[in-house]
Formats: structure tokens, C-alpha cells, sequence
């Protein structure tokens, strides 16, 4: 049986000083124009939307991916169902990375295709998933060798020594979309140090489409994203000890033409003050102010290609669900 390794190289505190630091920072900015990436619109207070996934909020997440209302997953394994040998006979991957992986449950349609696979690299911050997925995936695969990462995959990487080639990145979901321009271009040219030329990356994108089929993704009428969305200030409260009230905020989704990018905020209800001891930090909120907690980017084929090619990534794959809400782009590093 080939070894199951885990490797940190995220230190242990790492998460509390991550929150720590978010919290600070996007809870104290000004509230004045920003010339930065976002378009020079007003800055709102914002928390990144990775702090939704406590063991709860990844619950509810994965309520949310059955729902009607929400495409994206669907769409991206009809896609892998159908390409998966395709992906497989373009790369010839030996080695699989795949960042944010999770349970690695759509990995296996990779891992079924990819005949000559010989090492799994899974990538991600949570040591209990990464075992847990690890773990099962031996027992189905015992000749795979699987070298666990736990590792924030945006603040750097660096694989394995010996990770054969070709490698193949996935990076799946849509999860891209979350970052903003600036940042995408930082993440793709990382990804692409990671990679020897004929190397390739695997990357989900989710599509422009109908804004209203965009925003009901994301603001349901059974109030699971509502819930998923509240519940980042319940970590806070829990891990910072603040005194956030969820039902003293709205959920609301938003699109953004302009950005063509999905908003989630939290909007106050009422003019009110959080306390979060654990920084002793006392914020303001008017009445009607919102928090932003999430940007979901959604992209079109000649912008995806156009920031591959800036990072030395050459698409060579663009493929489509039938409905063409999703895209997954194989691209070549060179």
C-alpha cells in the first residue's frame, strides 16, 4: 500500500492570526473612495468570505449545493462526467495537485480518468477534512500515493519534492472568483512558479449570465445562504468573543454589471455598535450599512484566456455544461 503523508506548512496559530488580522482590518477601513481594485467605489466593511466555513457553515454549504437554485456544482461535475477522459488523454498527468480540496469528492472523475496517475497532492487548510478524504481515497486506491498539504494555497506553495511529472492543478468550483483582479493576477502567476513548462492548470470557472438566475444563486427562497452568509459573524463571535446579533442584519445579493461579479453583504438593520473584546475594538454600523463578506467573479472566455496568458499560461481547453453556466479551461503552462 502506498503511504498516506500529511505535511503542514501552515502554522498552528496561523488561522487565529488570519482571522485576527481580517477582522482589524476589514471592520476599521475608511469609509471613503478606494482606488484600488474594486473600481474606486465606496469602501464597505468586509470580511472575507472564507471565515464562513466552520463545521456549520460547511453544512450549510453543502445544503446549498443541492439546492435549485444554485447551478454551479452541478454544472462543473456534468462537465468533469463528461471531460474527465478528455483532461486526462491532454495532460498525461502523473501528478495531480488539486488546491482547495476539500472532501476531493469531484476529484474522483480526475482520479478515475487519469490511467497514469501516481501521486495526489491535496491542498488545504483543514487538517480533519485532508485526513478524512486522504483516508478514503487509499482505501480505493491503494496504489496512489497521496501526500496531504495543509496550507493556504493564496499566501504561497511549494510542492512535495519528487511529485512526478507532468502535473496537473485543478483548481475547482469557481472558487477564483473570489478574489479580485489584482489578486487573481497574483494566484495565477504562483500557480504557474509551481509548474514546469508543459505543466498545465485545470481551472472552474463560473459564467456571466442572466442576473437573475446569478442572484437567486445566491439568495434562495428556503434561506440556506442567508443562514450561510450569517453565519461568519457567529465565528467572529465565537472565536473573538463580539457580540454580533445575525438577526440584526439583512442578507442581501447583489450584481454588479459594471465588475460583472455577484455581491453577498450583510446589511444592519438598525444604527448599532459591536464589540469584539479580543482586539478591543468597538465598530459602528448606521442603519442600512452593509458588510461585504463575498465577491463571486464571473467570468467570459476571452478575459479567462486574456489573465491565463499574463501569467505564461496558455489555454489550449475551454469546455461548457450544456447550458454554458460553467466553464472549466485546461490551460499549458509554457
Amino acid at each position: 500500500m502506498s503511504p498516506f503523508r500529511v505535511t503542514r506548512t501552515l502554522p498552528l496559530d496561523a488561522t487565529d492570526a488570519a482571522l485576527r488580522d481580517d477582522v482589524l482590518h476589514g471592520l476599521t477601513l475608511p469609509q471613503s473612495l478606494d482606488p484600488g481594485d474594486d473600481g474606486g467605489g465606496p469602501v464597505l466593511k468586509t470580511l472575507p468570505p472564507k471565515w464562513f466555513y466552520d463545521a456549520y457553515g460547511s453544512e450549510l454549504f453543502e445544503q446549498i449545493t443541492e439546492l435549485p437554485e444554485y447551478y454551479p456544482t452541478r454544472a462543473e461535475r456534468e462537465i468533469l462526467l463528461a471531460r474527465s477522459g478528455e483532461i486526462a488523454a491532454a495532460t498525461g498527468a502523473r501528478t495531480l495537485v488539486e488546491l482547495g480540496s476539500g472532501s476531493s469528492e469531484k476529484t474522483r472523475h480526475l482520479l478515475d480518468a487519469l490511467t497514469g496517475l501516481r501521486s495526489y497532492v491535496p491542498v488545504d487548510v483543514s487538517e480533519s477534512a485532508l485526513r478524512q478524504a486522504g483516508q478514503a481515497l487509499l482505501a480505493e486506491r491503494p496504489d496512489l500515493d497521496i501526500h496531504a498539504l495543509i496550507a493556504d494555497f493564496t499566501t504561497g506553495l511549494t510542492l512535495p519534492e519528487g511529485t512526478p511529472g507532468p502535473r496537473l492543478v485543478a483548481f475547482l468550483g469557481g472558487t477564483i472568483g473570489n478574489l479580485v483582479p489584482a489578486e487573481r493576477a497574483a494566484f495565477l502567476a504562483a500557480v504557474r512558479s509551481l509548474l514546469e513548462p508543459g505543466d498545465a492548470l485545470l481551472l472552474g470557472t463560473d459564467l456571466v449570465k442572466d442576473p437573475s438566475v446569478l442572484v437567486a444563486a445566491y439568495d434562495d427562497d428556503a434561506g440556506v445562504t442567508a443562514a450561510f452568509n450569517k453565519n461568519v459573524l457567529t465565528v467572529v463571535n465565537r472565536e473573538l468573543g463580539a457580540d454580533f446579533d445575525p438577526a440584526a442584519f439583512t442578507h442581501v445579493a447583489l450584481w454588479d454589471a459594471e465588475h460583472e461579479w455577484i455581491e453577498m453583504r450583510l446589511r444592519s438593520r438598525t444604527t448599532q455598535t459591536v464589540k469584539i473584546p479580543a482586539l478591543g475594538l468597538a465598530v459602528d454600523f448606521a442603519a442600512g450599512e452593509d458588510l461585504r463578506t463575498e465577491v463571486s467573479a464571473k467570468f467570459r472566455e476571452e478575459r479567462v484566456r486574456q489573465e491565463l496568458t499574463a501569467a505564461r499560461l496558455d489555454l489550449t481547453h475551454w469546455w461548457t455544461d450544456e447550458e454554458r453556466r460553467f466553464a472549466l479551461s485546461l490551460s499549458v503552462a509554457r
